[in-house]
């Protein structure tokens, strides 16, 4: 009787173990790293660096080195199709001598990087083919 019960004490502990879920679990590909996109509004222009990037989340760093407060824009290149942002982005603000951090996911295409006012000639920021996953890349956040 004594065996019974502990035969069956046993089996009821481990029933647990053996129930799951019986579907898989596929993770999902992480996006590819996001990088960093410098950007400088000067007196007279908008200078881009890297002017040539993959597709992917990317993070402008803007810096107002000119005397005027600008409002940074990523738009289309003559309001057409080909855009590397669904809709256009803007930073708001920033005062001289200021800085900015605005982050972006970018699509194929091409951007025109310029502030709100056309006050300072604007630069152009080419995307191409989505970068690879960041899957596999270790100690990323």
């Amino acid at each position: 009787m004594r065996t019974r019960t502990v035969g069956a004490l046993t089996a009821i502990a481990l029933l647990p173990i053996g129930c799951g879920s019986g579907t898989a679990y596929h993770n999902a590909s992480r996006p590819p790293a996001p990088i960093n996109v410098s950007v400088n509004l000067t007196d007279e222009r908008v200078l881009v660096s890297p002017a040539r990037i993959g597709a992917g989340p990317i993070v402008l760093l803007v810096a107002n080195e000119s005397g005027t407060s600008h409002d940074l824009t990523l738009t289309s290149p003559g309001g057409g199709a080909g855009s590397c942002v669904p809709a256009s982005a803007s930073s708001g603000p920033i005062n001289p001598q200021g800085v900015a951090r605005l982050p972006v996911e970018v699509t194929e295409g091409e951007c025109v990087v310029g502030v709100r006012d056309a006050a300072l000639r604007p630069a152009h920021l080419r995307v191409g083919r989505r970068r690879a996953s960041a899957q596999d890349a270790l100690l990323q956040p």
